[in-house]
């Protein structure tokens, strides 16, 4: 193959919604009517929707049932419905809004959607995971009269997917009212040629709506910091529908995850007479990266590993109902881990999760498909790939081009179209579509066939970048089977754990299924738990330790894309019904940590780390494995009731300390030294019976807009001395008393088959987890606890 020494001179930027008119987005999330009923006179505009539901969007109605093997999605897909819905809105507005565009904006709707203005049909859209758009100028009434939005969503053709995807409008919706004449934002593209400290280009292409012979226009462009001081600006006046310009900017902050600096680009389109015709604004970051097949990894002309995770797109409790509140919650989650990177797996996200990517510091491989033209489920996107992957290719891109948080295009995960010769074509094809609307960022796609004359995928010489998932015994050699070109580990681990469960460590990393041939693991535990000591994965995987040291020790790999960073629903390998969630993540599905999240901190965050685990509630004289994660040190020490068990030390090949202890009840305590001395420390204690629950709500970090945010409550089981007791779980109800909704409730355990919108839930080792929405963001909200002996009153301020 040739070389490829993967450059990349970029600015990337995020689309933020205007404030200025005389374009207007208009929140279109509240009252929605909705039936799971299918009768096609919904569609029209003189309906009544009588006894149907009222919702808010986005909304997803498959995660409100409780989970069933009856499901055609199967375990696999969450073991929920899908099914077929209609949604129904109706809304006015003002004769003076007359002459004006007005564009109804989906994020997204999983699966097919139908769409309807006053009766009018404005047709389908296919992918579940795309934004869409629909003008709704030509049909619209304007004064006293009515316009009604009906939209069909069918999910029923299941199993569609390897995961839960959700059903519904799962996905923000706005109307925007622009000017007559506007720009095109999917016309819309940022780049920089030049970037440094010292000097920088900003270039800037868009195109409008129409041409309007003979009227010239003025475009302003103006960058300016978040303290609203002027960079640069400039003004230019042209005659045709589509522009480029550029300006010129000095002493700017490089965009860095660690310190990932914003801009804001306001372009304003004027008339002849100086009239605003439109506004956008956008943010911007400037960076440089650089892909290298021995090197690995640069950005900004510095050493860079990428320190990443896969993440679906469900988000726990919501099920894949997107709120930036506890989108930003996992990212932070993330980001204290010591991430810095994230692959979307195995599909597009919200753009708003993108916007957090921009703003927390994130690098994000942004990825299309998980299957071409041949399936993985009977009906997947397979049955629409081969008329519809271009047209949705060409969307992803000209969507998502414009984010600082994107840096890598993935066209495909684990393709089969890899093992043919059918590969090589639509790889050139769908590269070459990348490319043309964006050069500025490497196209690569997750392979797992490791021979290049068996991989048509890698033959095509048109990927910047190869990702290979798992393959562990053959990194080594992947830089003399597929030379030239920079390497990824694009998909690793694949772990297996359930929060708070300790089985006895074997000798050797356990795999469930141990093989190919067996669909399930055959000597699990009967509760469908995995230990969560970092000892069992699936057969294609291995240990988090080992994974992250395969990659750590090889500076040719770019960096690691960890399966996964939270469990999601479905896919629950290695057990069938009733496991139905994942137990890959490092963090469990409620949000809550498992004990491997802190070796990644240990290893790739800037703080000090000192983690003990197990708990410490066994049976007298059990033999009990305690491991210990620690970073900033030369040793560990364990105590147990004052009696010291001696030092122990990480390993090169080892990045935890580990005793075997008898039981004894009372005090197990580590202590870390550096240098000598005793710098940090915690303790175990044996916990009794439970008495009292304590409850922590986290809002504030995880706030975004005061009106989508969610208060997540975590809630810890208690004995009189307020330990945490992990071995005697009681059922809780969360009961709204006030100002408030719970919208959502969990516990971590794979195989709980109560719905997660239910409000009673029981904890699982002790904690679970419940999430409220006020009604009003400024009143006081309360919420009663409760248990048949515990009744706590919540008060959320």
């Amino acid at each position: 193959m040739f070389s490829k020494l993967v450059s990349f001179l970029v600015l990337f930027v995020a689309v933020m919604p205007s404030m200025a008119q005389p374009r207007e987005a208009i929140d279109f999330n509240g009252d929605w009517f909705f039936t799971l009923e299918d009768d096609l006179q919904f569609r029209r505009a003189d309906f009544s929707p009588t006894n149907w539901k009222k919702v808010s969007l986005p909304h997803d109605w498959s995660i409100g049932f409780d989970f069933g093997e009856e499901y055609p999605a199967g375990n696999a897909g969450g073991a929920l419905p899908g099914g077929v819905g209609w949604y129904r809105k109706t809304f006015q507005l003002p004769k003076k809004d007359k002459g004006s565009h007005h564009i109804l904006y989906f994020g997204g709707v999983y699966r097919y959607a139908e769409v309807w203005i006053n009766g009018k049909y404005l047709g389908e859209n296919i992918n579940g995971y795309l934004s869409f758009e629909h003008d709704l100028t030509p049909h619209l009434r304007y004064g006293s009269e009515q316009n009604v939005i009906a939209v069909r969503v069918d999910n029923s053709l299941q199993p569609n997917s390897r995961w839960y995807t959700g059903s519904g409008i799962y996905r923000d919706v706005r109307l925007e009212k622009r000017s007559s004449v506007h720009l095109l934002r999917e016309e819309t593209f940022i780049t920089t040629p030049e970037v440094s400290t010292g000097k920088s280009l900003l270039r800037v292409q868009s195109a409008f709506n129409q041409k309007t012979a003979g009227q010239a226009r003025k475009v302003a462009l103006k960058l300016q910091d978040k303290n609203k001081n002027i960079v640069a600006k400039k003004t230019i006046t042209l005659s045709d529908n589509q522009f480029e310009d550029q300006l010129e900017v000095s002493g700017i902050a490089l965009w860095t995850p660690d310190n990932p600096t914003l801009y804001d680009l306001h372009i304003t389109v004027l008339d002849h007479t100086n009239k605003v015709l439109d506004v956008l604004q956008y943010q911007v970051g400037f960076r440089f990266f650089h892909f290298d097949e021995q090197k690995g990894f640069s950005l900004n002309g510095e050493s860079f590993k990428l320190w990443g995770v896969c993440l679906h797109h469900d988000l726990g409790a919501l099920g894949a109902a997107f709120n930036k509140s506890a989108a930003k919650r996992q990212l932070m989650m993330m980001k204290d881990m010591g991430v810095n990177a994230i692959r979307t797996a195995h599909n597009p996200p919200a753009e708003e999760f993108l916007d957090l990517c921009d703003e927390l510091g994130f690098l994000v491989q942004n990825e299309a498909y998980d299957m071409w033209a041949k399936r993985k489920n009977k009906f997947d996107y397979h049955i629409d790939f081969k008329e519809h992957h271009i047209d949705d290719l060409i969307s992803l891109v000209k969507r998502d081009r414009n984010h600082p948080s994107v840096f890598m295009w993935s066209i495909g995960n684990e393709i089969r179209e890899q093992f043919d010769s059918t590969g090589i074509a639509f790889t050139k094809r769908m590269t070459e579509v990348v490319k043309k609307l964006d050069p500025t960022r490497p196209v690569t796609a997750a392979l797992t066939e490791t021979n290049y004359d068996k991989n048509f995928i890698a033959q095509a010489q048109a990927l910047d970048v190869l990702g290979f998932n798992y393959k562990y015994f053959d990194y080594d050699r992947l830089p003399t089977e597929f030379k030239g070109v920079p390497l990824i580990a694009s998909e690793t681990t694949s772990a297996l754990q359930t929060r708070g469960v300790y089985d006895s460590v074997q000798d050797t990393i356990q795999l469930w299924p141990a093989s190919s041939q067996d669909k399930f693991v055959t000597n699990g535990n009967p509760d469908f738990t995995v230990s969560a000591y970092d000892n069992v994965a699936a057969y294609w995987g291995t240990s988090h330790e080992r994974a992250w040291l395969e990659v750590k020790k090889r500076k040719f790999l770019g960096g690691i894309f960890v399966w996964t960073g939270f469990d999601y629903l479905g896919e629950p390998v290695p057990y069938p019904y009733p496991a139905r969630s994942s137990y890959y993540g490092i963090v469990d599905l409620a949000g809550l940590p498992k004990d491997v999240y802190y070796m990644y901190q240990s290893e790739w965050a800037d703080t000090e780390v000192l983690h003990l685990l197990p708990h410490w509630n066994w049976k007298e004289g059990e033999q009990v494995d305690v491991w210990c994660y620690y970073n900033n040190a030369d040793e560990v020490e364990l105590f147990l009731n004052g009696h010291s068990l001696g030092r122990r030390s990480k390993t090169e090949d080892k990045l935890h300390a580990e005793w075997k202890v008898p039981f004894e009840a009372g005090e197990l305590k580590v202590t870390k030294i550096k240098d000598g001395a005793v710098v940090q420390e915690i303790v175990k204690k044996t916990a009794g019976k439970p008495v009292d629950i304590v409850v922590n709500v986290e809002h504030d970090r995880y706030a975004v807009d005061g009106k989508t945010d969610l208060h997540f409550l975590t809630v810890s089981l208690v004995d009189e001395n307020g330990i945490v007791v992990p071995d005697n779980d009681v059922e809780l109800s969360f009961i709204p008393q006030d100002n408030v909704t719970i919208a959502g409730t969990d516990n971590g355990y794979q195989a709980d088959l109560s719905s997660l919108s239910n409000t009673k839930r029981s904890t699982y080792k002790g904690l679970a987890v419940g999430i409220a929405r006020k009604h009003n963001p400024e009143k006081e909200a309360k919420i009663m606890i409760k248990s048949n002996t515990i009744e706590k009153e919540i008060r959320i301020k």
